[in-house]
């Protein structure tokens, strides 16, 4: 057999490509979660409320954009660099400009036009990181067919994700806060604007040199049936998928866990600057959170061999939920407790993070069982687009919730402590809220996604008669 038709034999260099994608696109995406809502309160100075109608209306936007998005990579033939590289690689600049202006300070403009430059910009990333990520999402399920390797880029894909995210969540709060004293002795922690600019800058530089190293080190292996491509109906393909209970299901599932990370990564930021004045500490969550993967990946395909996907991402999130729901209960003023449970809780997420794209993989080859149509393009639009909404859900309700404790945007700025009752619920609102997200997203995997061990097994070999056929 040919080398340009094999559809699986991936080497080391396709998995640290392919973890070169997530890892470029995390340095400034990764920056959202750490850092852009208290930018917003905290700097440009716009209230909660209004942030929350920003966010709505960007998602409002996306609706659209997505699946448009999707539809158009689905509908064009591959060049000769292959279906979904092109896009990755030349779109890498304009996310990286757009990132730079997201977070950049014009001096003396009113709120309005500070709000006005926020919805601009945000919108702007918005588009350019839809444009990278829904090829990149796409990439996988062309890279290889077989269910170990699509599992080991999933894992690698994590690992750049972690790595990426590295800069933004635990080198910048380091770097972008100052430090002074209220009237009553009090450590007051403030985000520092000019010095945030510069290190996103200095980031987005990075990412697209991180883009062309996947752009070089990565190959599609699968090419669609010429019989598929000449019949493409978005309208179609967009009722079969919404048909694929499994999809549906991990879209879901998707959307909760993006919520989830968006939200305790944002609320996080405010937890340890105001409830337990040490900012710095806030770059240990991502150490805590990601050290129970650099254990678990050795072992992560032998358990995997032995439980299924499904089944233990299911037992992990319901871990997870229950360390959270704990953490809210016992409402520790020790910050280096707190550190220990988020250790734990993310011992339990490893599992559904590690494995969330092979999944996604499984859901697209689900479809070409169903329907003999590969269209990964529109497939990853909608998972993207449930991200989005999850990313959305994050956004609203923790402006919603910060209204609601009465949050003071002007508190930091002004050198003033926070009451001690709005520190009480800043606490509950940090912990309850994900517990909440974790336990629904057990129950859906656990119940709701029944592409478990078995029915995988089954899968792939029908799969494999299909393409076969189409031969």
């Amino acid at each position: 057999m040919k080398e340009k038709s094999l559809t699986h034999g991936i080497k080391f260099k396709d998995k640290i490509g392919y973890a070169m994608g997530d890892m470029g696109g995390l340095l400034t995406f990764s920056l959202i979660g750490a850092f852009q809502n208290k930018f917003y309160t905290d700097v440009l100075h716009i209230s909660p409320a209004k942030i929350v109608v920003l966010i709505l209306v960007a998602r409002l936007w996306d609706a659209v954009n997505d699946p448009m998005w999707g539809a158009f990579i689905d509908s064009r033939k591959p060049t000769k660099q292959g279906k979904f590289r092109p896009y990755i690689f030349w779109f890498s600049i304009p996310l990286a400009v757009s990132a730079v202006l997201m977070f950049t300070v014009i001096p003396n403009l009113s709120e309005a036009k500070y709000l006005l430059f926020a919805y601009i910009t945000y919108i702007l990333y918005g588009m350019m990181y839809t444009a990278v990520n829904i090829p990149y999402g796409s990439l996988a399920s062309v890279v290889t067919d077989d269910e170990k390797e699509r599992s080991s880029l999933s894992m690698w894909r994590s690992i750049g994700a972690g790595v990426g995210g590295l800069p933004g969540t635990i080198l910048l709060p380091m770097i972008v806060y100052t430090t002074t004293i209220s009237a009553d002795g009090t450590k007051i922690q403030t985000l520092d604007g000019s010095k945030l600019t510069i290190c996103v800058l200095i980031l987005g530089i990075l990412s697209v040199a991180v883009f062309f190293g996947h752009y070089k080190l990565t190959k599609e292996r699968i090419t669609p049936s010429k019989k598929q491509k000449s019949n493409y109906n978005v309208f179609k393909t967009t009722a079969d998928l919404l048909k694929n209970i499994p999809f549906v299901m991990l879209c879901l599932v998707s959307m909760l866990l993006i919520a989830f990370q968006f939200y305790y990564q944002s609320t996080y930021t405010y937890l340890f600057a105001d409830y337990y004045h040490k900012a710095s500490l806030y770059s240990m969550v991502t150490i805590c959170t990601y050290l129970p993967m650099a254990i678990l990946i050795p072992i992560m395909n032998k358990l995997i061999g032995r439980f299924g996907k499904k089944e233990l991402c299911a037992f992990g999130m319901a871990f997870a939920a229950l360390v959270n729901f704990i953490l809210f209960f016992i409402k520790t003023d020790n910050p280096y407790v707190f550190l220990v449970f988020i250790f734990f809780s993310g011992l339990g997420q490893t599992f559904l993070v590690l494995e969330i794209w092979a999944l996604v993989m499984d859901v697209i080859d689900y479809h070409e069982i169903r329907t003999h149509r590969r269209e990964e393009g529109t497939g990853y639009a909608f998972v993207s687009f449930a991200r989005k909404v999850g990313q959305t859900l994050a956004g609203v309700g923790l402006n919603a919730l910060l209204a609601l404790i009465n949050y003071s945007s002007d508190a930091s700025a002004n050198a003033q402590a926070l009451p001690d009752d709005v520190l009480s619920k800043l606490y509950d609102i940090s912990t309850l809220v994900p517990a909440i997200v974790l336990a629904l997203s057990a129950v859906i995997l656990a119940f709701g996604y029944n592409l478990n061990k078995k029915k995988l097994a089954v899968m792939h070999k029908e799969l494999e008669e299909i393409r076969q056929n189409e031969e």
